[in-house]
């Protein structure tokens, strides 16, 4: 058996979304894995002084979804302790921009089919080694990671039925559970690919574009049910 190969995407700038995206793709493709090994990104951690330890109570959103699904977060002091990735990032840096040239390749949405239908094959090809213990280091994950891995935020839920989020009003439709949620207490579930939520305990209660406009067939599932 050998071990998963590399995924990768090129995104205009590493954050909490991007991680969001990244996580969400190996653990659909390959389970859940003990611990990341990261670097000191503000995506991943707070760092009172720079430079500094890390706080690992005051957790950021990639840090508190990492928690929810028993995954350790460890951070990295110095490029040094993550020498086999940046050596990797070294290779990727110096390999991948000649063949996207050479392909004549000019977006990033062409440069990401590339990368996943030719180049990380390729690559996965050339450089996959059999390990030494067969045993698969993830853990099979049944579950839907989606409304883990997205921003969490807490509001409550104004006179008129809404929640404000972002500039936006987002309207809470009557279901058969209550009548409305007035000063209830919700949580907004803010998706990598730009879609929202609202969740009242384990219950989801709205789902909406990114302009806030609701998601029909979220409600007319709603009124179905």
């Amino acid at each position: 058996m050998q071990q998963p190969g590399l995924l990768g995407v090129l995104c205009s700038e590493e954050g909490t979304m991007s991680s969001f995206r990244a996580l969400t793709e190996v653990i659909n493709a390959h389970g859940l894995f003990c611990s990341l090994y990261a670097d000191r990104g503000s995506h991943y951690w707070h760092t009172p002084e720079a430079g500094g330890k890390v706080d690992k109570e005051n957790l950021t959103q990639v840090g508190r979804a990492l928690q929810q699904l028993g995954i350790e977060l460890i951070p990295a002091y110095s490029p040094q302790a993550r020498g086999r990735s940046e050596r990797m990032f070294g290779t990727f840096q110096n390999r991948l921009p000649q063949e996207l040239r050479s392909h004549g390749i000019t977006t990033m949405q062409e440069a990401n089919r590339f990368l996943k239908e030719v180049y990380l094959p390729e690559h996965n090809g050339l450089f996959t080694k059999e390990p030494e213990d067969t045993a698969s280091a993830f853990v099979p994950f049944t579950g839907h990671v989606r409304d883990t891995l997205c921003v969490q935020e807490e509001r409550v839920v104004g006179n008129d039925n809404t929640v404000r989020y972002k500039g936006l009003a987002l309207q809470i439709a009557a279901n058969r559970h209550r009548h409305h949620f007035v000063k209830a207490k919700v949580r907004v579930h803010d998706y990598p690919d730009g879609e929202l939520a609202i969740f009242h305990g384990p219950r989801c209660i709205g789902r909406y574009q990114s302009d806030g406009l609701p998601i029909k067939q979220e409600m007319s599932k709603q009124k179905a049910a």
